[in-house]
């Protein structure tokens, strides 16, 4: 992902939950929306999400985004 950013890794994004910051990260990173399309676990606040599109995010909310990992 940090090749798609410049090499950037760290983002202040203001919005009310995962799906708009994906949105507001792709549109300001166009090459970041093939890697979110194939799948994305996220933690948010040191807990791992897989779908957490709507979840609430609060305004000092500590987002990492991760490529999908699966259990076994």
């Amino acid at each position: 992902m940090r090749a798609a950013t410049g090499g950037r890794t760290e983002f202040d994004v203001d919005a009310p939950n995962m799906q708009q910051v994906l949105a507001r990260l792709s549109a300001e990173f166009p090459k970041l929306k093939p890697l979110f399309d194939r799948g994305l676990s996220v933690s948010i606040d040191n807990h791992i999400y897989r779908d957490a599109e709507l979840l609430p995010l609060a305004a000092n909310s500590e987002v990492y985004i991760l490529p999908y990992m699966q259990g076994g």
